[in-house]
């Protein structure tokens, strides 16, 4: 019987690769709190036809990649390929619409779409993303962009840049869909299979082809843009002035359509120059149909999801890992030694250190050099001679000073090692 290995598509995520995606996490959700977004945790499977009714049938990952299967209650159940039809079920289920006011929501997770596998694209992938639901104003537009903007540039990233369009309202999309049909049926036999298929099911997916001869022939497709009613032209002109206002520079590119039947109005990514083809960090835009369609009032409703994996694989191409924040490394040999070790090492813990307890039992040379290699502040070191005495040695790592100090000695000098530790931190 052969090894065991993780599924094609899928993948683990090991502690050094972790440090980034918590840097992430915890970054999104101090911004997030700031700005009074809430955190919602949706299951990661749900009733197929949510899927197919919210994102629609005819698109690529309703029609080629979700994992839909029927379970032992005879169900067609969907593992989730995204995560905003999720949280609008969620809402009209729990009537959070009824409470009033605007909702800001936000979540974070694992999807699932059956995709051939490749850097910073797996079959399990994680997304980060907000909803702003309740509110038809081009403020919210701007407001979940800046957010975006604001998450992203506090990670450090620098080389982005906005790409925004409008697929305007269900009229706009109807008469613009006609006119894409119009245009591209005399060029049929060359598109690639997809976008012929996509010719009468969906041919604003055509816009987003990859095949390059397909490009060509798109380059000269009419521009949704041209196609706005006076609504949806009004709308777009005040998110534009509102991103201008914010500082926040973009370009329009009409050919951007989400992948995702639901999205009207305002459309945009924001993309990194850093990441080769696959460059789209975040995408999102307004969907104010999606609410009503899936069974509640008429809601509009705008947001975004940030790819993870490619964001983690941007970061560690740019940044170094995080520092450790490790304060303390604990080395002890002996069995009395290694028992006081244990009490000491919980006892900082509980003062508010970050510690580590070397539990290997090995020689003093190779705790050292662990205890090195951990990046910490300090060492504390206990022997024979350390445990009979009721001591223990602490040395400081940069200076290499050691000093001997009575184990009650060091819980009564908490504040001075913390100040001692900051110090030396800050120095690095």
């Amino acid at each position: 019987m052969g090894e065991i290995q993780a599924l094609r598509g899928t993948r683990d995520i090991l502690p050094d690769e972790v440090v980034f995606w918590q840097r992430v996490e915890a970054t999104a959700r101090h911004i997030l709190s700031k700005a009074a977004y809430r955190e919602i945790r949706t299951p990661i499977f749900e009733q197929t036809t949510l899927f197919e009714r919210g994102i629609g049938e005819a698109t690529d990952v309703v029609g080629k990649e979700m994992y839909t299967f029927v379970d032992r209650g005879d169900r067609s159940i969907t593992l989730r390929p995204e995560g905003t039809a999720g949280v609008v079920r969620a809402l009209i289920e729990h009537g959070l619409y009824a409470q009033g006011g605007v909702q800001r929501l936000w979540y974070t997770g694992p999807m699932f779409r059956y995709e051939r596998p490749q850097a910073g694209r797996q079959r399990q992938f994680h997304q980060l993303g907000v909803e702003v639901i309740g509110s038809a104003d081009p403020r919210a537009d701007a407001e979940v962009i800046a957010i975006a903007t604001e998450i992203l540039q506090n990670l450090g990233l620098k080389n982005l840049h906005l790409d925004l369009n409008s697929v305007g309202n269900k009229t706009d999309r109807h008469n613009y869909r006609q006119a894409l049909v119009d245009y591209f049926t005399p060029y049929k036999g060359e598109l690639d299979p997809d976008s012929q298929d996509r010719l009468t099911r969906n041919p604003l997916r055509i816009l987003d082809s990859k095949d390059e001869r397909t490009k060509e022939i798109a380059q000269n497709a009419p521009s949704i843009l041209d196609y706005l009613g006076s609504e949806s032209q009004q709308h777009f002109e005040q998110v534009q002035q509102l991103l201008s206002d914010l500082g926040i520079k973009y370009q329009l590119n009409p050919k951007l359509v989400r992948g995702l039947d639901y999205y009207t109005h305002t459309a945009f990514e924001v993309i990194s120059d850093d990441l080769g083809a696959q460059a789209t960090v975040c995408g999102g835009g307004r969907y104010d149909g999606l609410v009503t369609e899936l069974g509640g009032p008429d809601t509009p409703a705008v947001g975004w999801a940030i790819g993870l994996e490619r964001l983690i694989i941007l970061l560690q191409q740019l940044q170094t890992p995080p520092v450790s924040e490790l304060d303390f490394y604990v080395v002890s040999r002996g069995d009395r030694a290694e028992a006081q070790a244990l009490i000491l090492a919980q006892k900082l813990r509980q003062a508010g250190f970050s510690v580590e307890l070397d539990l290997s039992g090995s020689a003093f040379k190779k705790q050292f050099a662990r205890a090195d290699k951990s990046g910490t502040v300090a060492c504390l070191i206990l022997g024979d001679e350390e445990a009979a005495n009721q001591t223990v040695k602490l040395k400081w790592m940069a200076t290499k000073e050691q000093t001997a100090i009575a184990q009650t000695e060091l819980m009564t000098m908490i504040d001075r090692l913390r100040a001692d530790i900051q110090s030396f931190r800050a120095e690095r």
